[in-house]
């Protein structure tokens, strides 16, 4: 499965952008931020007032005295999106178990649609559980996942502590990071600076 921004397809990616660009005119996302272990239960209530949303999740494993288990955990520990108008604000904010939006300078960030679906697209298609990463990290060269369900991705490769990544960055919010093998990697030709515009995602990089 081919990722609708790769390279060659300009056309799906001009009708995306146009209509996201449409959509970001009347509702954006913003993320939330949600008491302890609180969201889970704010995605139902949202869900039960109609409020469009996005909680990202990553697989772990816990261990009890006799048994382990597979459980899915927040990717962004106490975050979720919402996708909304700014008269929508309120109910947000007075649905039981949100604090507040996330700011900067007093006013609510809107998060880029285009970061969104990015990250859907590597929860969904990614072999391995994601993780997060609020590191600060350097300009890197521009790569494309060549192979596998990842196929059409780009990100900027990095070395950190004798390990190459990929990055792509998620404003404000730190940086999701998932493997992909070596082979599965190739630098990107003809580099434009449009590869930078989705936000930050890491994909660390095995050899």
């Amino acid at each position: 499965m081919a990722f609708p921004y790769s390279e060659g397809s300009d056309y799906a990616e001009s009708l995306l952008s146009a209509k996201l660009l449409f959509m970001e005119s009347v509702f954006s996302w913003y993320a939330v931020y949600t008491a302890a272990r609180a969201e889970k239960k704010v995605k139902e209530r949202l869900d039960q007032i109609g409020i469009e949303n996005y909680l990202p999740l990553r697989t772990e494993y816990r261990v009890w005295s006799d048994r382990k288990k597979k459980v899915s955990v927040p990717l962004i520990s106490g975050y979720i999106f919402v996708h909304i108008k700014e008269e929508t604000f309120v109910p947000v904010l007075t649905t039981p178990g949100v604090v507040t939006f996330l700011k900067e300078k007093g006013k609510a960030v809107a998060i880029p649609a285009e970061q969104i679906e990015r990250l859907r697209f590597v929860e969904n298609q990614a072999d391995e559980p994601l993780e997060i990463s609020y590191e600060d990290i350097p300009a890197g060269t521009l790569v494309e996942v060549v192979r596998g369900k990842l196929a059409g991705f780009q990100g900027e490769m990095v070395q950190i502590r004798d390990k190459y990544r990929i990055v792509l960055r998620l404003e404000k919010l730190g940086c999701a990071l998932i493997t992909v093998a070596a082979s599965c990697v190739e630098k990107v030709k003809n580099y434009s600076k449009k590869g930078y515009v989705w936000g930050f995602l890491f994909i660390f990089v095995t050899h």
